[in-house]
């Protein structure tokens, strides 16, 4: 399928080729001339759709959705440590592809330490949980960017 742009058909046309037209976009309230000119546009619109689906879906949902839950999980188990809501919390940053990256388990735990050293309830029991739930898990690569 070829796209042509402009309103004039091409040599193409006269060979006995199939060409399609494409219109700019019509204004609000623009009557359309044909029902053919506007099935293409649905059509283009579909395929433009298709394109951006499957260039913005980089990871494996089922992935992005363990991480939003143990995420959500952390903040929950951090505003009972600390003993306040989120909003409240100190600043306490829990980075789980650090930790994935980690050479050890007991650098995990170093790190993890660390990042609660602030906290004056026992952290053992969250520290432990935290880290059987990252089991299994992958790090998260930023997507690629591919060249046009």
């Amino acid at each position: 399928m070829s796209a042509v742009s402009g309103t004039e058909p091409s040599p193409a046309a006269a060979a006995g080729g199939r060409v399609f037209f494409q219109t700019p976009l019509a204004a609000p309230g623009a009557r359309e001339d044909s029902p053919q000119v506007s099935a293409q546009q649905h059509k283009q619109q579909q395929q433009r759709r298709q394109q951006q689906g499957k260039v913005t879906v980089k990871y494996d949902r089922k992935e992005l959705r363990k991480r939003l839950v143990l995420e959500e999980w952390i903040v929950e188990q951090l505003s009972e440590l600390y003993g306040c809501e989120e909003e409240e919390m100190p600043e306490v940053e829990i980075d789980i592809d650090d930790l994935l990256d980690a050479a050890s388990e007991e650098e995990r735990v170093v790190k993890l330490q660390e990042s609660l050293v602030d906290c004056y309830k026992p952290t053992e029991d969250f520290i432990n949980q935290l880290l059987s739930r990252i089991q299994g898990m992958r790090k998260l690569s930023p997507p690629q960017k591919k060249d046009i």
